[in-house]
């Protein structure tokens, strides 16, 4: 029985028997160590450049050749996008044109919002067919249910500087200090922006270490670079006037969450904290989406026990496929997919109808700065009339929205059986 066991042990699965054929197929005993060691080659350098102008362009793609062709430059260097070129100046380096993406559009997507309120069409940019025919459906159901409620609960977007002193007591009595100096580190603050303010400051110790969550509230604009230029100075500020000896300091000590899930963006919120509901009556259910609400439930169970063993932040199907397509048509910096897509989404019986939610505490949208000033995403935006000054928040709500529309299509596909279906003949056979 030991040795028996002991076998058992050593029992190598086939998918790493696999990898190691695959390995070895392409092992040369001669060339490969030579084709792995570094190389000494002499090679030129990209210079980067701010500069973006038709003669900038042309350079740099002097320098792609013979790798990349004229056809490859025209796709890339469209006419229309090197007479712009100026316009994408503050946004890119090394700037040698646009990539084109497909721009579908859902809608009427009914709001009954804090903010966003009436119909809206919204446009989402991928390469992923069946995605926007997905949440069309799903806006589809929700809009002949009387339309989404939405708002906006919290809002402050996270910047965590972290400052190294030499043991605990220092770190204790910087602590000390920071909660005596709290108004002209404000100040110090605020006087970078004219949007931005500074609502909570929140010391973290780890022994000889201090992160500060410092959250701010942006106005209109996502606000990532707001807050890092107010955070930088609030730290120069600490590090001039602070009477307690500090061995270093960092911009960001990784705390924040910035692009990247984390379980204090599930339970703080990075960004705007929406949420977004819609009580699908029962036949509306079954003409529009193909299923029952019992069929939903029963797969929900499912699901929601399948985010939970998998240690899943939160309980989702998919808020990233409606989130990443949204945030590239409308000039949203798409990384911060990354922490956005997270959240809770709930499905539960009303009678025989179904209650659907979701709940997305880091959304971080604008409708102002960032990327929401090129051609296409200006354009994308005016098609939801939410461009410019005083519409970030409606922003949020509509991609809080969009999400649950999302929800509720994948979840009665798969309740169905229609998703597989769904994805050959939208995809695969289109």
């Amino acid at each position: 029985m030991q040795s028996m066991y002991r076998s058992c042990l050593l029992i190598i699965p086939f998918h790493v028997r696999e990898m190691l054929r695959r390995i070895k197929a392409r092992y040369d005993v001669d060339s490969t160590p030579k084709q792995m060691a570094p190389s000494d080659e002499e090679f030129s350098p990209l210079r980067p450049s701010r500069k973006a102008d038709p003669k900038t362009v042309a350079r740099f793609w002097d320098q792609l050749k013979p790798q990349a062709s004229d056809a490859d430059q025209a796709q890339i260097a469209d006419p229309a996008t090197v007479e712009a070129s100026e316009t994408y100046g503050a946004n890119i380096e090394n700037f040698i044109g646009t990539v084109k993406m497909p721009v579908g559009i859902v809608g009427p997507l009914r709001l009954n919002g804090m903010n966003a309120n009436g119909d809206f069409y919204v446009p989402l940019a991928t390469t992923e067919a069946a995605l926007v025919a997905s949440y069309a459906r799903g806006a589809f159901a929700a809009g002949r249910s009387g339309g989404v409620s939405t708002a906006v609960l919290y809002e402050g977007v996270l910047r965590t500087p972290a400052f190294v002193f030499e043991s605990l007591l220092q770190a204790g009595q910087f602590v000390d200090w920071v909660v005596e100096n709290i108004d002209a580190l404000k100040a110090a603050a605020e006087a970078t922006t004219r949007h931005g303010r500074l609502v909570s400051l929140e010391p973290f110790i780890d022994t000889n270490i201090v992160f500060l969550i410092c959250r701010y509230t942006t106005g209109d604009a996502a606000g990532q670079n707001m807050v890092t230029i107010a955070t930088d100075a609030l730290c120069r500020a600490i590090n001039s006037d602070c009477t307690v000896p500090i061995e270093n300091w960092y911009i960001e000590g990784n705390f924040s969450g910035d692009k990247k899930a984390s379980a204090l963006g599930l339970v703080t919120g990075r960004g705007r904290k929406v949420s977004a509901s819609v009580t699908l009556p029962g036949d509306i259910v079954e003409k529009t989406l193909g299923t029952t609400v019992d069929a939903m439930l029963e797969y929900g169970r499912v699901a929601n026990l399948g985010s939970h063993l998998s240690g899943q932040l939160g309980a989702q199907a998919h808020y990233a496929n409606g989130l990443a397509a949204f945030y590239i048509a409308t000039g949203q910096d798409a990384a911060c997919v990354a922490e956005s897509a997270m959240g809770v989404t709930r499905m539960e019986p009303r009678g025989g109808d179904l209650f659907c939610s979701v709940t997305l505490p880091n959304i971080l949208v604008g409708s102002v700065g960032g990327g929401t000033g090129l051609p296409s995403q200006t354009a994308a935006l005016n098609i939801l009339g939410l461009k410019g000054v005083g519409h970030g928040t409606a922003l949020a709500e509509v991609a809080a929205a969009i999400c649950l529309c999302g929800e509720i299509s994948i979840v009665a596909a798969i309740a169905a059986g229609h998703f597989t279906r769904a994805h050959e003949s939208l995809a695969r056979q289109r």
